[in-house]
């Protein structure tokens, strides 16, 4: 593997472990009971790579005040179970993961107790160690490029000499805002047409990721 790249920045949820879809599927019930009825195609596009606090910002402002708290235990319950008993890797990750070799860190819009708790579940936690940051690290989460620069500072990486795995329209945006390169995975709930950018890399099977560095990295500058 070449070490054109200093540094790989992968997003968690829909990235590393296949959450996107389960979380979606609660978060329309959610929706629903708080008077607020939205499509799923809608919630991708509204909250999928941003953070919970955006998202209930955004749900209180229209429900006119904060989320009653019997509703708000119900679906932390629900999240838990349905994540406890489906979450898994998302396809092709562990192959991925496997062959790279270039120093590798988590930056999520999860909360930090969230983003540990699902790499434990699938199995993940191992190939990150304590390199994870959570968009409650820096005061704008995606797509403000924030955390991912805060991630490069940290564990000393030129931005420009970062990659960064995606599966978000906000995630690719923060990658290109902080002068890294992004690779979209559109093999998730964001279609390749919505990831597409200049400068972004798109694809659909992790598998493809070490092969999609080396020619990233054989690049003219």
């Amino acid at each position: 593997m070449t070490d054109a790249f200093e540094l790989i920045i992968f997003d968690c949820d829909g990235v590393l472990v296949d959450s996107e879809r389960l979380s979606i599927r609660i978060d329309a019930i959610f929706l629903e009971r708080l008077g607020w009825p939205m499509s799923q195609e809608e919630i991708v596009q509204r909250w999928v790579g941003r953070s919970d606090a955006d998202m209930r910002t955004e749900i209180e402002a229209h429900i006119g005040g904060p989320i009653p708290p019997d509703i708000e235990a119900e679906f932390s319950r629900i999240y838990r179970e349905i994540f406890d008993r489906e979450l898994a890797p998302v396809d092709g990750i562990r192959e991925a993961l496997d062959v790279i070799t270039i120093p590798r860190c988590v930056a999520s819009s999860g909360k930090h107790d969230n983003i540990r708790r699902n790499l434990a579940l699938t199995g993940l936690s191992g190939y990150f160690g304590e390199r994870i940051f959570s968009a409650t690290d820096v005061e704008h989460g995606k797509p403000a490029p924030d955390l991912f620069l805060l991630a490069a500072t940290t564990l000393g990486a030129e931005p420009s000499r970062c990659a960064v795995v995606e599966d978000s329209v906000y995630g690719v945006e923060a990658a290109l805002a902080a002068g890294m390169l992004p690779f979209a995975y559109a093999g998730g709930v964001t279609p390749a047409d919505r990831l597409a950018r200049p400068g972004a890399v798109v694809f659909t099977d992790m598998r493809q990721m070490p092969d999609l560095l080396e020619a990233a990295a054989k690049r003219p500058a």
